[in-house]
């Protein structure tokens, strides 16, 4: 197994932004209900991480399970309308749950749910990533589920393991931490293998740790380990490490986040800015293109600023919002590359406009900036 070749202590105690998911079996105490303890005791360390600096989101499942308890079903079903039916019993309970048990610890919360074609689609893509990142610079904890009244299985994640490596992806996490029911990652089933041996720390990605996980996960969820690989893989390709670790461990998220060694950290090879910026670099198909005078250009190029509508002298091709387009000075040299916070028909009215008069001409403000320096790379790539 290839081993990682970043200091795995300091992943999670330099983390800004976690996401964090919790399993069906632990939420609801393998079937029998909200666990309003355990709940309680995962608020009570995320208001802690919360209050010295970092931001939080929670993905958690148990909705079709608390669904199932509240109507007495002791077998998950199997016919999609009745699963929907538990999920719209059971997440009303769950959002209230983690809403009280979050304001006891003085902290905010929301309930977001979500849909593969909410991030299939780029426009709901970004709309859900702006409000993740408005609540969490408001300090509010999100608190996501997959919105299974709706889904089906064509455009269902298929387990939250995956869901907690998209919204990584989505919020751009420095971590994924997901709390399950073993204590990390085995070479081999230790209920059924005695010479299995436990996998401290490895190279998210790496092709053996598919061959050692498998095993089809609880009754209550869907997932097991393998999907849990699967996904620490997936959040790889944006730079966030994964843990996987004992949801019932005392004060695990605190004590991670201390750079304790807890569970199996499964390292991203490359950085969370570097992914990124590779990403827009390499962007082989732009849709567009902003011409920017010479003030804009200085800023971009020397100050590391974004990009502002007021410093844009012309718009070309035909972009959606968050598409990749170039910034080019008045001589056409590509500056930058970015994520376009509006459309090419918006951008020609921002064009020479300060962001005051964006509602009066557009009717809405999504951005203030064309292109914010976090979604820019400058040409060439990484330098």
């Amino acid at each position: 197994m290839s081993s990682a070749s970043v200091n795995g202590s300091t992943v999670l105690k330099d983390a800004r932004r976690l996401v964090v998911k919790v399993g069906s079996s632990l939420v609801t105490d393998e079937g029998r209900g909200l666990d309003a303890e355990a709940i309680g005791e995962w608020c009570r360390q995320l208001a802690t991480l919360v209050r010295e600096g970092r931001e939080v989101v929670m993905v958690s499942s148990g909705a079709i399970a608390e669904g199932m308890k509240r109507l007495g079903w002791r077998s998950r079903p199997h016919e999609i309308h009745e699963l929907q039916a538990a999920a719209a019993v059971g997440q009303m309970g769950l959002a209230q749950m983690y809403e009280s048990k979050l304001r006891a610890n003085g902290m905010g919360s929301a309930q977001v749910l979500l849909t593969h074609a909410d991030l299939a689609d780029r426009e709901r893509y970004l709309n859900a990533r702006s409000t993740l990142v408005t609540l969490l610079r408001l300090g509010v904890v999100p608190v996501i589920n997959e919105n299974d009244t709706v889904v089906n299985d064509e455009i269902k994640f298929g387990d939250n393991d995956t869901l907690g490596a998209l919204v990584a992806n989505l919020v751009e996490a420095d971590a994924l931490i997901i709390l399950t029911d073993q204590k990390g990652l085995y070479t081999a089933d230790p209920r059924k293998d005695a010479n299995a041996r436990f996998v401290d720390e490895a190279a998210a990605g790496d092709p053996k740790l598919e061959e050692m996980a498998g095993g089809a996960g609880s009754s209550i969820g869907r997932g097991g380990m393998i999907t849990k690989i699967l996904a620490a893989k997936r959040a790889a390709g944006s730079g966030a490490s994964t843990v996987i670790a004992w949801g019932r461990e005392n004060d695990a998220l605190l004590r991670l986040c201390r750079g304790e060694a807890i569970g199996t950290l499964l390292v991203a090879q490359t950085a969370k800015h570097t992914a990124r910026k590779r990403w827009m670099a390499d962007h082989l198909q732009l849709r567009g293109a902003v011409t920017v005078d010479a003030g804009a250009a200085a800023k971009v190029l020397g100050e590391g600023k974004s990009l502002l509508p007021i410093g844009m002298t012309g718009v070309d091709g035909d972009f959606s919002r968050g598409d990749v387009i170039a910034v080019r000075d008045l001589h056409g040299a590509e500056l930058a590359r970015g994520l376009a916070n509006y459309s090419s028909v918006e951008a020609r009215m921002l064009c020479r406009k300060p962001s005051s008069e964006f509602e009066r001409l557009l009717g809405y403000v999504a951005e203030p900036e064309m292109v914010h320096r976090d979604n820019m790379v400058l040409m060439p790539a990484l330098r």
